[in-house]
Parts: C-alpha cells; structure tokens; sequence
C-alpha cells in the first residue's frame, strides 16, 4: 500500500510534471495519513496554488485548519487532523528581504545603508531570490513538522523548479562555509581591533558569525533530512503520456543523483479498458508507455490510480481518492 510506504516517513514530497494532478495525490496521501491517526501539516510550494480550491476553504500563508476528527469519521484514528499552507511566493521575498535589510543596518556602517539598499532593491527580481526565499520556508515547515506534526507533505511545483530547490541546500551551505572560512582568516585581526577601538565592528563581526552558523546549521539540516530515506520519500505523480513518462524518467534520474529517495510512482488517471473502444485503445496505449518506464525504473513501487468521476473538491471526494492509494503497489 503507498500509505503504508510512507508510514514511517516525517516528510513526503508529491513532484512531477504539471497538470498530472499533484496536489490531488499530495492532498490524498496527507488525508489517507489523518484518518490513521497522525497531525499533518500539507504546503504547497507551487506559486499557483490550488489547496483552498481542492479543500473548498480559504488556505494562506499561515497552518489553517483543513480537516479535524470530524471530518475523519470514516478513519481508524480520532485524533489524526490535516492542516494546510499556501507558501506566498511574493510575501516569502519580501519578508527575506526586510530581515536581510534589517540586519545590514545593524552591521554596516551608516555610510554603507544607503548602497546596501540600493542593492536589496535589485536582488527582488535577480535570479536566485524567489528560490531561496522559498527554501526558508520549506527549511521552517520541515522544522514545525517535527516540533508539532507527525507527517510534513509538499505539494510541489513542476519538476524544473522542484529539482531546483531540492539542490539548493547543498549550495547554500557550501557558500555559506565559504563565507565563514573567510569570516575566519578575519578574525586574526580582532585582538588588534579591540586595542584600537574597534570593539563595535568585533560585535558585528560576532553577529554576522552567530547569523551564518545559524543559516548553515538550517540549511544542513534540511539537507540531511531530505536525503535522509528513513525520514523522507518523493513521490512521483504521472499520466501515462508520452511527455509526463519522458520526464518522469528524467527527474528520477535527477533525484537520484541528489541522494533523495523515489518512494513510489503513481500512475494518475489510468483509463478504463471496459468502457468503450476508444477508451480501450487508450488503455493499451497506456500500458505500452508504463511498461517502458517500467522497464527503466524497475525497483520502485507503481501504482495505479484510475480516472474517477466527478470533481476532486472537497473531503469525501479527496477520501475517495485516498482510498485508491491502499492498493498493494506492483
């Protein structure tokens, strides 16, 4: 079963090609998880949001309620509840920003503040921003998780700026070495700054040391447990198309090479073979283009998740779909 696959997980990713419905298996697998009992928080890193549509409910950038005891009537567990939140792209950024400016105001020189603010003002829209903005917040939800929930799930963006992300903590940690080994060689000079006078840039020299440990420290974190199988899965969502097949390949691909692990792919949509001619055809065609995946990743779970009728809104609909996810994988 995928839930059982991701029982003992802390954290579960839900990637893959847009449009293969991502948040419906994410928002599924987060209430499969509640009706067993556990606290789980489900974010959406995708900047086109769609967990308020699919819960029928506002969710912004702050946990809000989307299914309590209540709603898990059906479920084994009585105190299993999903919360749910929007990661606000432009509100990230600018909350990054205001910190960085904050604290370059308390450590440059006032000469400096003017150029310094200058320089955030066009760091807004450099490349690079909006992703390590974003991956703050996902290094302060894998932290809540683990302080208030059982269970972290990410609803992701589309697989281009998931692997993204997913490859930025390494960097940033590594540049962030950098810049405390420089801040090292540095501090030779702090004894003489002190006999000169110079005890309040010796402070700041100290704060700025305090603020990088602590941006290592988070960012390696989240590196180890993402890369950590006991503690984190990915699970891939597809269509058995040719497009969402090809790149599907070519993320797990990618993952692999970044040491996360593909806990299961799932197969969304699959056709009916008893409803038709052309939709018979459509569901060889289909099995033809999973075998072939199949043969390429041989060694993780499929599934299968066949097309339901109606809209995927709301509770019941979005248990109907959990209920799809216990079938043993093949």
């Amino acid at each position: 079963m995928l839930l059982d696959l991701i029982t003992s997980r802390r954290a579960v990713f839900v990637g893959g090609k847009g449009g293969v419905g991502k948040t419906s298996v994410a928002a599924a697998l987060a209430l499969g998880r509640a009706r067993s009992g556990a606290r789980v928080l489900l974010v959406s890193t995708d900047p086109a949001h769609n967990l308020g549509h699919l819960w029928g409910r506002p969710v912004g950038d702050e946990p809000v309620r989307l299914a309590g005891p209540a709603d898990l009537a059906s479920g084994a567990g009585t105190t299993g509840h999903v919360d749910g939140l929007e990661i606000d792209p432009e509100r990230t950024v600018e909350q990054h920003l205001s910190a960085v400016a904050e604290t370059m105001r308390r450590l440059l020189p006032e000469r400096m503040h003017a150029p310094a603010a200058r320089h955030l003002q066009l760091a807004r829209q450099a490349p690079g921003t909006h992703e390590s903005a974003v991956l703050e917040r996902i290094a302060e939800a894998m932290e809540l998780g683990e302080a208030a929930y059982d269970l972290v799930v990410f609803d992701t963006a589309p697989s281009g700026h998931t692997l993204r992300l997913l490859a930025l903590p390494e960097q940033l940690t590594s540049w962030t070495e950098t810049l405390l080994a420089n801040r090292d060689r540095s501090e030779q000079f702090g004894a003489a700054m002190r006999g000169l006078g110079g005890g309040r840039q010796t402070d700041r020299d100290a704060e700025l040391r305090r603020i990088l440990l602590r941006r290592r420290n988070r960012f390696s974190r989240l590196r180890e447990m993402v890369t950590d199988p006991a503690r984190t899965g990915f699970v891939l969502v597809l269509t058995a198309e040719l497009l969402p097949i090809a790149e599907t390949m070519e993320v797990y691909e990618k993952l692999a090479g970044l040491g996360v692990d593909v806990t299961a792919l799932v197969a969304n949509r699959r056709s009916p073979a008893d409803a038709g001619e052309l939709l018979d055809r459509r569901r060889r065609q289909e099995d033809e283009h999973l075998a072939r995946l199949r043969q390429r990743i041989p060694d993780v779970p499929l599934l299968d998740v066949p097309l339901l009728p109606g809209d995927l809104v709301g509770t019941q609909a979005l248990a109907a779909l959990a209920d799809r996810l216990g079938p043993s994988p093949s």
